[in-house]
């Protein structure tokens, strides 16, 4: 397609940004409903977020995507909806009225995976690495599906129970538990937790290697994805014999929802948009068993 004065703007802010995957299925999104649109990404100093959001909005930016390290910090410049106040943390905004309103995919993205792997999160417990904005989302989903307790571990004993507090006030019916970040206290609840989600940026560099050796049985996935899939969480879950997702399926998911907030008009089949990109990518995608059955009907 051809970008002329009436092709809309869309992107992604975020620093760093230049590894991201958006602009590529997001293009692949807008092609295939035969939107004039383009998708940027914009690299963003953190002291200058405020200025950046403005100039974008007085530029005609539709829409955009907002990543590390900007999902919380966003917040006081936008229009928030329930889930972003829920959440505390925000990574779609779309213009509307002269404004930025603030959605939040992440949590759809993360539901998605779990509904993918075709297991029953009911009172289950979950193991969670992190507790920026990524983790807001995953708590937020798994109180969506049901999950019983959720243990925290993050390198950060500050942030980690800033982020208790803040689950044990807005999910009252969920266990939150904090779990320091040492071998000997992830072994202990590892056993068992069905789903261990890791959503630090352990695994974007090369040279990282996951600091814990995991055990147990059930369902392990990163935020983090790679273009190979084999990120530092992914190997380490894979020596202890569970069934592993990277962020790719993640990552097409609350893309997919962040298109449709800004094109609601659009349906996207994410099943379709995953092999895509896995075909991009020369990789062959997860199997999601879940995503399967929802796209066969």
């Amino acid at each position: 397609m051809s970008i002329t004065g009436k092709t809309h703007v869309y992107g992604i802010i975020g620093n760093p940004v230049t590894h991201s995957l958006s602009p590529i299925f997001q293009a692949y999104f807008a092609e295939k409903n035969r939107i004039d649109a383009v998708y940027v990404p914009f690299s963003v100093a953190d002291e200058t977020l405020q200025v950046a959001l403005d100039g974008l909005r007085q530029a005609s930016i539709q829409g955009l995507n907002i990543t590390v390290p900007f999902k919380e910090r966003v917040l006081p410049y936008v229009c928030m909806d329930d889930d972003v106040r829920c959440i505390g943390a925000a990574n779609t905004l779309k213009a509307t009225d002269g404004q930025w309103h603030a959605y939040n995919t992440d949590w759809q993205g993360v539901a998605a995976v779990m509904q993918g792997s075709g297991l029953d999160f009911q009172d289950q417990n979950v193991l969670l690495f992190g507790a920026g904005g990524t983790a807001r989302a995953a708590l937020h989903a798994a109180a969506a599906m049901g999950v019983s307790r959720v243990w925290i571990c993050n390198r950060s004993t500050e942030r980690r129970d800033v982020l208790i507090e803040h689950a044990l006030k807005t999910y009252p019916k969920m266990v939150c538990e904090a779990v320091a970040w040492k071998q000997a206290a992830v072994d202990k609840v590892s056993v068992d937790a069905c789903l261990m989600m890791n959503t630090t940026s352990i695994g974007l560099s090369d040279d990282q290697i996951f600091p814990f050796q995991l055990q147990g049985n059930g369902w392990a996935m990163d935020a983090v994805y790679r273009p190979d899939g084999e990120t530092a969480f992914v190997a380490a879950a894979h020596q202890a014999g569970r069934d592993v997702v990277d962020g790719l399926p993640m990552l097409i998911a609350q893309g997919v929802k962040s298109f449709e907030i800004w094109h609601p008009e659009c349906g996207l089949d994410q099943l379709d948009a995953l092999h895509w990109i896995a075909n991009e990518l020369k990789r062959v995608p997860f199997n999601l068993p879940g995503w399967e059955s929802v796209h066969e009907t």
